[in-house]
This record gives C-alpha cells, sequence and structure tokens, in this order.
C-alpha cells in the first residue's frame, strides 16, 4: 500500500536570524571592534594622550 502523504525532498530556505550568536551578529561584532581600536589609536595620536589618561582614569 503505497502512502498517500509523501515527505518534501527539500528544506527550505530561511533567513538566517539578525540576532544572537550567529555568524552575521559575530562578523558585526568583530568590525565594531575594529572601527573601535582605529578610533583609539586615531584619538591618542591627535591628542598626544593614551586612553586612560583621555578618560580622566590616570
Amino acid at each position: 500500500m503505497a502512502d498517500s502523504q509523501s515527505q518534501p525532498t527539500e528544506s527550505p530556505k530561511l533567513e538566517d536570524p539578525k540576532f544572537g550568536f550567529n555568524d552575521y551578529a559575530e562578523r558585526l561584532n568583530g568590525r565594531a571592534a575594529m572601527v573601535g581600536f582605529v578610533l583609539t589609536l586615531v584619538i591618542e595620536y591627535l591628542t598626544g594622550q593614551g586612553l586612560l589618561s583621555w578618560l580622566g582614569l590616570h
């Protein structure tokens, strides 16, 4: 007796979530960290002070 309900042969392609721990979030976090690091270097170069001195913590 043949099965009247057949299973799909392909899974639907769902979009990756844009929040939580996934590749998109990790890539975005890495890029933000690189921009922050470069901006910190620029601030230190332009002011002649280290980050802690610039923030008033040293």
